[in-house]
């Protein structure tokens, strides 16, 4: 007996080719779940101890963030002109702005691991280092991760027609992107301005 295909029935991989894409929106809504449970947890944890920063810490430094935030903020515009260049066909406008939001997001990790080295603390330094440590650092991971997959991204570009028809991987490494420069606004605020009032 021999199988045969019926041509009128969609394709399982082309009947719904939103639904990845609708995966990872859901994946990053988890995300946003575990991070505002980091979030809950820091600023219950500062408004009710008695000595939250540690002994001979004044405060944080907040050049080095501040210059980081700029630009993190600034990488969100040049991966969101990467995705115009991919939908117009413009492969070669796409490769130069995804190279520049890699840079972009490497120098924020380059950035974070200078600030991190300056610190008269540790991770071991009371309740503010464990979690100022916690939160940075589980929000560099992302970081990476992110830089990570735009250079598999990158990587496809060069495989011929291979972005003939659009990416959803293009699209859900730009959302990724944006998810990660949400949150680090959220910390920016929590962690070295709200310290400052």
């Amino acid at each position: 007996m021999t199988a045969t295909v019926d041509s009128n029935r969609p394709d399982s991989n082309t009947a719904h080719p939103k639904h990845n894409l609708t995966g990872f929106i859901i994946f990053l809504c988890s995300e946003s779940v575990v991070f505002l449970t980091f979030f809950s947890g820091f600023a219950i944890l500062k408004t009710s101890a008695l000595n939250w920063l540690p002994a001979g810490v004044a405060g944080l430094e907040w050049r080095m963030p501040l210059i980081n935030t700029v630009v993190l903020v600034s990488s969100s515009g040049t991966i969101w002109l990467a995705e115009r260049c991919m939908a117009k066909g413009n492969l070669l406008g796409f490769r130069a702005f995804w190279l520049v939001t890699m840079a972009l997001g490497a120098y924020f990790l380059y950035g974070q691991a200078v600030e991190w080295s300056g610190l008269q603390f540790g991770f071991t330094s009371g309740t503010f280092g464990g979690t100022f440590y916690l939160l940075t650092g589980f929000h560099g991971l992302h970081v990476a991760t992110g830089v990570f997959l735009m250079g598999l991204m990158l990587v496809k570009s060069f495989i011929p027609q291979n972005y003939a028809g659009g990416e959803q991987g293009v699209q859900a490494t730009s959302l990724f992107w944006h998810f990660v420069d949400v949150i680090w606004i959220i910390l920016f605020v929590l962690i070295y301005v709200w310290q400052r009032t």
